[in-house]
């Protein structure tokens, strides 16, 4: 009988080299939840919002009474969801017109008012992501008018970050009072400082992610110099220095600080606030919430994660939602705002658990400090407030960077110009799609073949004398 002789050598080599392109598989939840970039950074991003949603947070609760122990734990709750569910620094945002009119009407807007101008806000986005209407209308928007709507938005935190950090501000009163002195612990010091630690140490908001290597840099003395830096979490660094620097400011919050939520409960709402609700609240937020909260967002999110760009549909459901639950406690109606994703990714967020982590922040400090917490957010020094903002600014507004033609950049300076001198993102919007169609019926040529018969033909190309620039 023969023996069988010994694999060769040359067939133990082969199979061993094929194991590793044997398909691996990860379970669901090592796919979807882990961690994009190093945990430094995540924590850093997840604060990169705050610019924002601190200085609205402040003034609906010190003008209209907001019950901020209730805003702070519904907010966290949606956080922590979002995060969850769409596995990008999703972020939590202010209705932004919604609290301008709140603060601006004589008298104010009441809690139940406020409430009933989100929930109704809320039910059109909802009714819109469920049928489907806006994944059309976010397929149908020109590029051009979504870019200039984003410019705008970016330049308009931008303007009222430099506000910031220039004069002093009142929330309640919505005005600058005075500039800003040099020296002290709201100074424009303290200020410049903040900003220049930021720039040092984040750049121009180019992050090196964990999984990239140095070989794929050109110098790599550089790349480790600069990855160790991005490592560190500085938007975190400088938020911490603000809430020291409310205490340092004013040591009598320490007596004030009363442990424990408030009491949740449902709101009082009458036929008047709902009708006042309505009119002077969600009719001018609407429009913003459609072209910010969703159709911004998604197309931001497509250019900052090209494997993940969310659904309009999934995007308009999910404010529908939020709202609809947390407006009939008192909590301040929210949207997904391009301004925090940006802002949140500038400093560093690349997953879903970015927002998780500040959401279990605001979880904590809205059980734990309740409504005594507005002691210290009304001591946060702003003009550290408006560092944040204006990095988030920018980065919004440097989405709009991929307009190649002169037409199309055209169109997007038209439509944020429009909608910063008119103050109205509606309106650039109205405008902007106006060019746009006028520009493309410009390109098309009239031809009759016959009496009586005549049709218009599309031109395919663009003359190069026309698109090209001086």
């Amino acid at each position: 009988m023969e023996q069988q002789s010994p694999p060769s050598s040359s067939t133990t080599t082969t199979t061993t080299s094929t194991t590793p392109f044997l398909p691996q598989h990860h379970p669901w939840w090592r796919r979807h939840f882990h961690m994009k970039n190093s945990l430094s950074s995540e924590l850093s991003g997840a604060v990169g919002d705050l610019g924002t949603f601190i200085p609205i947070v402040l003034t609906l609760t010190l003008v209209s009474h907001l019950d901020l122990s209730t805003t702070l734990i519904f907010t966290a709750l949606y956080n922590i969801t979002t995060g969850l569910l769409f596995h990008i620094p999703m972020p939590v945002q202010p209705m932004k017109s919604i609290a301008a009119v709140a603060v601006s009407e004589t008298p104010h807007l009441t809690t139940s008012q406020i409430a009933t101008a989100g929930a109704s806000t809320a039910a059109v986005l909802f009714l819109l992501g469920a049928t489907g209407l806006m994944s059309t209308l976010y397929r149908l928007l020109p590029l051009p008018v979504v870019r200039g709507i984003q410019l705008s938005q970016g330049l308009s935190f931008a303007f009222s970050a430099i506000k910031y950090i220039r004069y002093n501000q009142d929330f309640v009163a919505s005005k600058a009072t005075a500039p800003r002195a040099w020296l002290g612990l709201d100074g424009l010091v303290v200020a410049l400082s903040s900003l220049l630690f930021l720039v040092i140490f984040t750049g121009s908001g180019d992050h090196y992610d964990r999984n990239e290597s140095d070989e794929d840099q050109p110098r790599r003395r550089n790349s480790k110099r600069l990855r160790i830096l991005g490592s560190i979490p500085a938007a975190l660094i400088v938020f911490l220095l603000g809430l020291v620097l409310c205490f340092i400011r004013d040591p009598s919050i320490f007596g004030d600080i009363k442990f424990g939520p408030s009491k949740i409960g449902f709101l009082s709402i009458t036929w008047n606030d709902w009708k006042v609700g309505f009119l002077k609240g969600a009719v001018p937020q609407i429009p913003l919430s459609v072209l910010n909260s969703v159709i911004a967002v998604c197309k931001l999110s497509g250019d900052l994660f090209p494997d993940r760009e969310l659904s309009a549909a999934k995007v308009s459901v999910s404010v529908g939602v939020m709202n609809l639950v947390g407006c009939w406690f008192g909590a301040m109606p929210v949207c997904h705002g391009a301004g925090g994703l940006a802002g949140q990714y500038r400093f560093g967020a690349r997953s879903g658990w970015s927002v998780v982590y500040l959401g279990i922040g605001k979880l904590v400090i809205g059980l734990v400090f309740g409504n005594s917490f507005v002691r210290i957010l009304n001591q946060f020094p702003i003009g550290i407030l408006g560092v944040l903002l204006l990095f988030a600014g920018i980065e919004l507004a440097m989405a709009s960077r991929d307009m190649n033609s002169k037409e199309e950049s055209f169109v997007m300076l038209v439509c944020a110009a429009v909608s910063l001198t008119g103050s109205s993102a509606a309106l650039g919007f109205v405008c902007g799609i106006l060019l746009f169609l006028l520009l493309k019926l410009r390109k098309m040529e009239y031809s009759g073949s016959a009496p009586g018969f005549s049709k218009f033909k599309f031109e395919s190309t663009v003359d190069a004398e026309t698109s090209s620039i001086p």
